[in-house]
């Protein structure tokens, strides 16, 4: 009887001790969860190139961190449009700021893309070398863009159509943008228009000169966007909300240019001081909206151009739903 107490009193001790660690356990778990309530931060991956047209997502990513509340931001950095649009259609991304042209032409081909924000308004600029005085001398020379799918490709048309020269005049190359202004003061090519700060290089080191801006030849034009999947949207409609709203006012930071931003523009560019002054100046970031008159016109320039047969509507592709009235 005394041995079958002492293994009964054993047992419950046992037993008592495995209580005891499972408390502490559970309690220990209470205390690394605190008062987050087990609460998910979502990961918005967005994808980009080191241009000058980005900013608004620079701004965001370095000044608004602490006013996120849903979501962490990562920035995902890409050398070329080809390998960003793959990673956008694809999926691995949740959205980008990209050539509007070129996820256009991703919608037409059945990628279910939303345009939600601009990323710049104007900056792009028709740089020419030294000897090119007028659009006609660049008759069967060699002329660099980034794209058939941009915007520069479009104020290259406008030019050449404006001046009574057809498409076929010049011998249109397309060349990376970090290649282009080496490209000139080689004498490889006579012209490009491209995204900044690639453009204000060449003319920062007197290689070349501005023949146009971009609102000579097209006023309004549509160039970068924020562009997200819509199956992201669908899926997270409060931080998608969140996302854009702090993108506008990162807009509206942008457009003070003042050294905070300055700052910001050089850590991601690695301009120099005289290509980010250039730059800047000729670019805006003043009302990120999308306006449908605008996208009508792009369009209308890529049907014209033979970029898009059947370009997606408007109300197909562009979302106001977040971004309101942006004054």
């Amino acid at each position: 009887m005394r041995r079958k107490a002492v293994i009964f009193t054993l047992l419950v001790l046992m037993i008592l001790s495995l209580a005891g660690c499972s408390n502490g356990d559970r309690t220990a778990g209470t205390v690394n969860n605190g008062s987050n309530d087990n609460k998910e931060v979502k990961t918005i991956k967005i994808a980009y190139l080191p241009i000058t047209h980005a900013l608004p997502l620079y701004v965001e990513n370095e000044l608004a961190k602490e006013n996120f509340k849903n979501f962490k931001l990562e920035l995902v950095k890409f050398g070329s449009w080809t390998e960003l649009v793959d990673a956008l259609n694809s999926g691995k991304v949740d959205g980008a700021s990209m050539l509007v042209e070129l996820a256009m032409k991703a919608k037409e081909q059945g990628i279910d893309l939303k345009a939600v924000a601009l990323g710049h308004r104007d900056g792009n600029v028709v740089v020419v070398s030294k000897d090119i005085n007028k659009v006609e001398d660049l008759k069967g020379k060699s002329f660099a863009i980034p794209s058939k799918l941009s915007t520069h490709n479009i104020l290259l048309h406008i030019m050449l159509k404006n001046h009574g020269l057809s498409y076929s005049d010049v011998n249109v190359v397309e060349l990376p943008p970090p290649e282009m202004a080496a490209a000139l003061a080689e004498g490889r090519i006579s012209g490009y228009c491209v995204a900044e700060p690639f453009g204000a290089k060449s003319v920062a080191v007197d290689k070349g000169k501005t023949l146009f801006e971009s609102q000579d030849l097209w006023e309004d034009s549509v160039c970068c966007g924020l562009i997200l999947r819509n199956e992201f949207i669908k899926n997270n409609e409060a931080i998608a909300e969140e996302f854009i709203r702090e993108y506008i006012k990162a807009g509206e930071k942008a457009e003070s240019k003042d050294e905070v931003i300055r700052d910001i523009a050089t850590s991601y560019l690695k301009a120099e001081e005289l290509v980010l002054d250039l730059s800047l100046k000729w670019i805006s970031y003043d009302n990120l909206k999308l306006e449908e008159k605008d996208y009508n016109e792009l369009a209308k320039y890529m049907v014209e151009m033979g970029l898009s047969k059947n370009p997606p509507k408007y109300s197909e592709f562009v979302d106001n739903t977040f971004i309101g009235e942006v004054k």
